[in-house]
């Protein structure tokens, strides 16, 4: 009898590989796709990094190496968050993982009992919720709207906070609605979270350095929350380096030696090579990432613009990431006169049959009434993707 595991069959697919699977497979049919499902960005590695992973190859890094991290990998990311956060952090409170995901997925299964509450304002990237299943905690969700730029307040943290809550998991800027949370935002949900000591949040920092609105605000720079803070950062986003796979956390001291033990079970060390080039990219200075940072800010706004012009969908004005996240709900029980249109998750199949764009439904990341729009393509294909899209939903009424 072929059976796996009830902790398998409790996780969902993860919807955005989903979509980006089906993307292949209709590019296989011979069909001009556009994809913009997946949050990778459509620049190369930089040219310095790629030297430096060559040079490691010449240099033999290929030895096991300490589960945490190269010493000076983790010196270096503990300088850069000093010089780009203003965070103490020292090489010993740095774990480097195969990923921001892996990263989250150590603190997560390092903390949570089963019964656990974690908080997570939602919409929230879609792993959160899965790698909280995981760990058998429960998922408590915040919901947020579009009229507020899918903030939350801290009204609405202190009243989802009970005895039984013991982490909370956000992202700013955040996948999947470019909001960003500026510093009187984060001091003043700070002022909540320091009134419960034994609440840690974890700080999903991964788009950090594609941020429109100026210096990136760290929560874990409000120092009377310092010590229940985790920091997560990567290398993937900033640096065109998704398939690098290397992420890090700076954590309290014990929490980052549970990281330790927790990825010494799992998978060890990260890739040394991957290692390598990581310290070239956090050892150089920010304006590198600025070229990139700015072609995403002119990206957006011919989104926004063209979105615009489609009569129904409602958008704002995200200040960072590469996402749009309109509200898309005046489509549903709409028609055009073959298919109905009954939630987000029809609109998606309905805008890749029909445009051959891939999207991703709001559903997947805890809100229904809205589709993830990455623009993480070139601007030649955003503009025929959204005259194609403007095409399509014209037809529906």
């Amino acid at each position: 009898m072929k059976k796996v595991s009830n902790r398998l069959n409790n996780l969902a697919e993860s919807a955005t590989l989903a979509m980006a699977r089906k993307t292949r497979e209709l590019r296989e049919k011979g069909l001009d796709i556009i994809g913009l499902s997946l949050g990778e960005p459509d620049f190369n590695t930089p040219d310095f990094i790629k030297d430096a992973a060559k040079k490691a190859i010449d240099e033999n890094y290929t030895k096991y190496m300490a589960v945490n991290g190269y010493a000076d990998l983790r010196e270096a990311i503990a300088h850069k968050f000093k010089r780009d956060n203003n965070l103490d952090y020292k090489a010993s409170q740095i774990v480097v993982s195969t990923g921001a995901k892996q990263s989250i997925a150590n603190v997560v299964l390092s903390l949570i009992n089963p019964g656990d509450e974690v908080i997570i304002p939602a919409p929230y990237w879609v792993t959160y919720e899965e790698i909280v299943k995981l760990a058998e905690g429960v998922p408590v969700f915040i919901e947020t709207s579009i009229d507020n730029d899918f903030k939350i307040t801290p009204y609405e943290l202190s009243a989802a906070i009970t005895t039984k809550t013991r982490l909370m998991i956000y992202s700013s800027p955040c996948n999947p609605t470019g909001s960003v949370y500026d510093e009187e935002e984060l001091k003043a949900l700070a002022d909540v979270i320091v009134e419960h000591p034994d609440l840690i949040v974890i700080s999903d920092e991964i788009y950090e350095h594609i941020n429109f609105i100026g210096k990136h605000y760290s929560l874990a720079n409000i120092s009377k929350v310092y010590n229940q803070v985790v920091t997560v950062n990567g290398v993937s986003k900033a640096f065109a380096m998704t398939g690098w796979r290397l992420g890090y956390i700076g954590a309290p001291q014990w929490i980052a030696d549970a990281c330790t033990k927790m990825q010494g079970q799992i998978t060890s060390g990260a890739c040394g090579i991957s290692q390598r080039a990581a310290l070239a990219a956090v050892s150089a200075d920010p304006s590198v990432t600025y070229a990139m940072r700015d072609a995403f800010k002119k990206r957006r706004d011919i989104v926004i613009e063209g979105l615009n012009n489609i009569k129904g969908v409602k958008t704002n004005v995200p200040e960072g990431a590469f996402y749009l996240f309109p509200d898309i709900s005046s489509f549903f029980g709409k028609s055009d006169g073959i298919y109905k249109i009954n939630d987000a998750d029809d609109l998606t199949l309905y805008i890749l049959n029909e445009a051959l764009v891939a999207l991703v439904s709001g559903r997947a990341f805890g809100n229904p009434n809205c589709i993830r729009f990455s623009y993480a393509a070139s601007e030649k294909e955003l503009k025929e993707a959204l005259y194609r899209m403007k095409t399509v939903l014209d037809k529906l009424n």
